[in-house]
């Protein structure tokens, strides 16, 4: 008797034709997010916040110095009892605020017991202009305040440029 040249089907394990006709059930999971009016809603005063942003900014300077630079220039007020509005100079600063903004809220309303708190974010057009100091400048600053200094500039010849 003669032996077939191939092997018989077998039907164990993974097949193709059964993984393309395979249909693939997908669960969607809805999120609904609403206030739980049962959470604390204590008071808070303009200092607390500001107490709490300068922690922060603190543990920035020694933490993350990009992150720190792009929001030093950030207002926190306390605009009603429970908004805070957020002041920021452009939209690249205000990216790198959002990687932490979370977090620092989650710690502020827990710090407060406050969870019902809300954040408005502005864009603050005044605080856009940094001015760079030169020596020149800086000189005439304190020049201002101390007239002498030009005698001793005439004097000393000083290179301010």
């Amino acid at each position: 008797m003669a032996k077939p040249l191939s092997r018989p089907a077998s039907t164990g394990g993974l097949s193709i034709s059964s993984f393309m006709n395979k249909t693939e059930t997908v669960e969607k999971e809805e999120v609904v997010i609403t206030k739980n009016e049962d959470l604390p809603k204590n008071h808070f005063t303009e200092t607390d916040l500001q107490a709490e942003w300068n922690l922060l900014l603190k543990q920035l300077q020694n933490k993350n110095v990009f992150v720190f630079n792009a929001i030093k220039g950030f207002k926190l007020n306390k605009k009603d009892e429970n908004v805070i509005e957020v002041l920021y100079p452009s939209d690249s600063a205000r990216t790198e605020f959002d990687k932490i903004s979370g977090e620092f809220f989650n710690h502020f309303k827990t710090k407060v017991h406050n969870f019902s708190i809300d954040i408005e974010y502005k864009r603050d057009f005044e605080n856009l202009k940094v001015e760079v100091l030169t020596k020149r400048k800086i000189y005439e600053k304190f020049m201002e305040k101390n007239p002498l200094l030009k005698d001793l500039d005439d004097l000393m010849k000083f290179d301010l440029t």
